[in-house]
C-alpha cells in the first residue's frame, strides 16, 4: 500500500512530463503500425509525394490535434473576434502571439515524435528520396553503381529493379536508411537542446523563486481538478432542480449560479503582475470582485493583471493549461 501511494504521488507530481511521454509513446506506436501495415511504397513516379505525405501529413494532423486539445487555445480564441479594437493594438497582438507560441511548444510534442520515429524507421524517407528526380542527388546515390541505377532508382524500395544488380540496390537503400536515421537523431537532439535552452531562459527570467514555483504548479493543478468537479456537481444540481420543477409542476428551488460577467472574467487568460499575489485569474476574481467596494471599482474593468497587453513570463505558462485532455 505504501508503494502504491509513493507511485501515485510521483505520478501526480510528474503529470505533465508523463503526459508528454504518453503522447510520444502513442505517436511512436501509431507510426510503427502505419509503417508496417498501411504504408506501401508505389515504386513509381509517385514515390516522393507518397513518402512525404506519410511523413508530414500525420505530423500536421497531430499538431492540429495538439492545438485542439489545449485548454489554453480556447481561452485565447474564445470571443477573440469580438475584441477587434484590441486586436489592432500592436502590444495586444504581440501578447497573443507569445501565448500562441507557448501553446505551440506543447503541441509540437506529438508531431516531432512522429517525424523522429519515422526517420529512425526509414521507410518513408527511402520511398520519398528514391522519387526525387534531381541529377545531383541521383548522382550522389548512384556513384560507382551500374549505369541503369538512376533510371530504376524509384524501383529500389520494392526490389523490382531488373537491370541493376541486387547488391547495388541494397547499397543505395542502406545509404538512404543510414541518412534517414542520422536525420532522425539530429532532429531529436536539436529538439532536446532547444527545449533545454527554452527552459533555462524561462527559469533564468523567473520572477518567482523555485519553491514558490513548485507551490504554484500544485495550486494550479488542484484548482483545475476542483473546478472541474465543482462544475459537474453544480450542473447536476441545477439540471436536477429544473427537471424536478418541470415534472412536479412546482416553483423551482433557488440555486445560485455565477452571472455571465463572472464566467467571462475567470475565463480570460491570467496576467502576472509583481504588484499582486494571485495564483490564477479565479484567485484574483475571488479576492477582488467579491468585495463590494472592490467590485464597484472594477465593475467596468477586467480582472487581468497589468491589462491585456502583457504576456506571462515563460516559466508561468502552466497557469492556464489545466489538465491535459488525453
Amino acid at each position: 500500500m505504501d508503494m502504491f501511494k509513493t507511485v501515485l504521488k510521483i505520478v501526480q507530481k510528474q503529470q505533465t512530463s508523463l503526459g508528454f511521454g504518453l503522447v510520444a509513446l502513442l505517436t511512436a506506436g501509431g507510426e510503427q503500425i502505419f509503417s508496417s501495415v498501411v504504408f506501401k511504397c508505389p515504386c513509381s513516379g509517385w514515390n516522393f509525394s507518397y513518402g512525404m505525405v506519410f511523413l508530414l501529413v500525420p505530423a500536421l494532423a497531430l499538431l492540429v490535434l495538439g492545438y485542439v486539445m489545449s485548454n489554453k487555445t480556447w481561452k485565447l480564441f474564445t470571443g477573440l473576434c469580438l475584441r477587434k479594437s484590441k486586436l489592432c493594438r500592436f502590444k495586444y497582438f504581440c501578447a497573443c502571439g507569445v501565448v500562441f507560441f507557448q501553446i505551440t511548444t506543447t503541441a509540437v510534442v506529438a508531431p516531432v515524435s512522429w517525424i523522429s520515429v519515422a526517420l529512425l524507421n526509414g521507410n518513408y524517407f527511402e520511398c520519398a528520396v528514391t522519387g526525387i528526380n534531381v541529377t545531383v542527388f541521383t548522382n550522389h546515390l548512384c556513384d560507382g553503381k551500374s549505369p541503369q541505377c538512376q533510371d530504376e532508382l524509384y524501383k529500389f524500395p520494392c526490389g523490382r529493379a531488373t537491370h541493376v544488380p541486387q547488391s547495388d540496390s541494397n547499397d543505395v537503400l542502406a545509404t538512404l536508411h543510414a541518412e534517414s536515421q542520422v536525420l532522425g537523431w539530429l532532429l531529436i537532439a536539436s529538439i532536446m537542446v532547444f527545449n533545454l535552452l527554452l527552459t533555462c531562459v524561462a527559469r533564468c527570467n523567473s520572477p518567482v523563486s523555485y519553491l514558490q514555483l513548485k507551490f504554484w504548479r500544485v495550486y494550479a493543478q488542484r484548482e483545475s481538478d476542483l473546478l472541474e468537479s465543482y462544475t459537474a456537481d453544480h450542473a447536476e444540481k441545477l439540471a436536477e432542480r429544473n427537471l424536478k420543477s418541470f415534472f412536479q409542476q412546482m416553483p423551482p428551488e433557488p440555486v445560485t449560479t455565477p452571472p455571465n460577467q463572472a464566467w467571462e472574467k475567470i475565463s480570460s487568460l491570467y496576467r502576472f503582475s509583481t504588484r499582486d499575489h494571485y495564483y490564477s485569474i479565479l484567485h484574483k476574481y475571488v479576492e477582488k470582485c467579491q468585495d463590494p467596494a472592490e467590485a464597484r471599482d472594477h465593475r467596468m474593468s477586467s480582472v487581468r493583471s497589468d491589462g491585456p497587453d502583457t504576456a506571462n513570463p515563460s516559466v508561468l505558462t502552466f497557469v492556464d493549461e489545466g489538465k491535459m485532455l488525453l
